[in-house]
Order: structure tokens, then sequence, then C-alpha cells
């Protein structure tokens, strides 16, 4: 009876081990399958913000370039000149409740990396503060990548460099096809391209100009229009200290009727000076259209952009570039 006992007990015991791990086995199951169903929710809620984001960005977009358009037309252009606020580069907002908000940045307000020459090159650097050597290796690294041919300025560099990296590529021997290709070009740093205090000048006030800011492949001026040109443009242009760029571009504002006379004399300045002659002043006609749709209660934003130029008559355009995900952003 006493081995009896004993047996049943050990049997018993395996028996309670057995259906524990039976509990642990579906307990774990069930954990993972609400840990899936839980994650596929979270996907489907933020595809589901992400499409509703989009259009509302394309809204925001549409709406922009209705703005654009509006100051394009003869009629408007007879009436008065476009006001300069709408291409300062600033965020505005939709409707109330639209979850839009949009932006147009005037194209011919920044430099054109592909008609700047030599000289200008070098002012820009120079104003930047970057010293020599450096400043002529990009001057002449830049010259490199835009002409056709294989032969090498002073400091410069061309395939057979570029071939000798750890990650090859050829120079393009052309024109540059977007800012970014910056990039690519010798001692063009990504913090001398987004701006840091590492290789990008460090002007009065403690701000830093990056590359990006300032060039452009699709001004269609050789010159840069005062008219809607950024701080950090002007600054790089003409050497003048940037906080005193931004409080001209701040009285610029306030300017109800505006000529090239008027602005020059608010920078300091006169036609007959030499570091001005690098702008122009017009209307825009190429921009780029940026816009951000969020839904609401949503912490998902999905921005849009394209670079639109004018194309004559009224209500009448052309979409040169489209971004269709542009630096999407998620949370505040």
């Amino acid at each position: 009876m006493a081995l009896r006992s004993a047996a049943l007990s050990n049997e018993r015991g395996v028996a309670l081990i057995v259906v524990l791990w039976i509990f642990i086995f579906l307990f774990v199951v069930a954990f993972e399958f609400s840990a899936s169903v839980r994650d596929e929710a979270s996907a489907a809620h933020r595809y589901g913000d992400e499409t509703q984001g989009y259009y509302l960005a394309l809204a925001g977009f549409e709406r922009a370039l209705y703005d654009f358009l509006q100051q394009t037309s003869s009629r408007q252009r007879q009436q008065s000149q476009a006001p300069a606020d709408l291409f300062a580069g600033t965020w505005t907002d939709g409707p109330q409740g639209s979850g839009y908000r949009f932006r147009l940045i005037d194209e011919g307000g920044k430099i054109n990396i592909n008609r700047a020459d030599e000289n200008l090159l070098r002012r820009i650097f120079t104003n930047l503060g970057v010293q020599e050597p450096r400043r002529s290796i990009l001057v002449d690294s830049i010259l490199d990548w835009r002409d056709a041919d294989d032969l090498h300025r002073i400091n410069g560099a061309e395939s057979d460099y570029y071939q000798s990296l750890p990650a090859p590529y050829s120079a393009k021997n052309g024109p540059f096809d977007t800012v970014e290709d910056l990039l690519w070009v010798r001692e063009v740093t990504t913090a001398l391209f987004y701006g840091s205090s590492e290789d990008g000048a460090v002007p009065e006030g403690g701000s830093v100009v990056g590359l990006k800011q300032l060039f452009t492949v699709d001004s269609p001026n050789d010159r840069v229009n005062l008219r809607t040109a950024s701080a950090e443009v002007i600054h790089a242009l003409t050497g003048v200290p940037l906080e005193k760029c931004r409080s001209f571009v701040e009285e610029r504002k306030k300017l109800s009727d505006k000529s090239l006379p008027d602005l020059l004399a608010l920078l300091g300045g006169g036609t007959g000076d030499p570091r001005l002659q690098n702008f122009v002043f017009t209307n825009p006609s190429v921009v780029s259209v940026e816009a951000e749709g969020q839904p609401a209660e949503s912490r998902v934003r999905r921005r849009v952009r394209g670079v639109v130029r004018a194309a004559g008559g009224q209500e009448r355009f052309e979409i040169v570039r489209w971004i269709d995900r542009d630096n999407q952003v998620s949370g505040n």
C-alpha cells in the first residue's frame, strides 16, 4: 500500500508539472498573438493616418499653388506687386481644422550653383568663413564637377580622384541635377552642406549657414532676387553680418511699395556698390511649394514638395520637380 501510494503521488506530481507547462505554453501563445494583433492594428492605424495626411498635404499644396498663380496673373500684376511675405519661407496654416500648412520659397532668391562663376564661388566661401586651402579645393572641385572634361584644376578633383575613394564613383562632368549633388563633391561634407560649427561659418549671433540654404539648380536668373532672398543668401553674397541681414529681411516686410533702390538703401548700399551687383528685383516665377498634412489627434505628419514654374498666362504652370515623400515627420 505504501509503494502504491508513493507511485500515485509521483503520477499526480508529473501531471501537475505537465499541466503547468501547458498553461505556460498557452500563456506565451496568447501573449504573442495579442502583441501581433496590437502591432498590426497600430500599423493599420498609422497607415491610415499617413494616407489621410498625404491627401491633406496635397490640399495644402493646391492651396499654395493657387496663391502663387494668383500673384502671377496679369490682372494682379497690373494692380500691385505680389506680397514678399508669401515667399518668405515661413509656414502658413490653412483654415482652422484643415489639417494642413504650406510655404513657398522663391528659387530665384537663391544662388544658381550651375551659373555661379569662380569669382562668385570664392566670394561666397570667403563670406562663409571657409579658410584656405579648403576654400580653393571647394571652388575648383565644384567647377571640375560641372565642366565637361576630365582636366584637373589646380585644387580640383575629377573621376580619378573619386574612383580612388573607398566607395568609388565618377564625376558628373555636367550641370548639377539637384542641390544635394553637392554632397558628392570633394570637401563638401554633410556638416558644411547642412550647416554646423565644425565646417560652416559661425556668423555674428552664433548661427551657421549651410550650402543647402544658399544654392539652387532651378533659379531662372543669373542674379539673386533681392525681393525674396533670405538673410543667409544675402550674407553669403555680400559679407554683410548675418544679424544685419536678418534685420534687413524684417524691415523689408514692412515696405508696402518696394523697388530695387529702396531695398539697396535699406541694406546700406547703392546701385554703385559692387557687393550688390549680384541682385535683381523681380516677381518670382519659379518657386518651391512645400505642404504638410497632419490628421486631427495624430502625431504623424506627411510632407510633399514640388518645384513649380509659371508658364505664362493666367493660371498656367508646369511642375519642374515633384517629391512625393519629403522628410516625413513623426511627432511634434
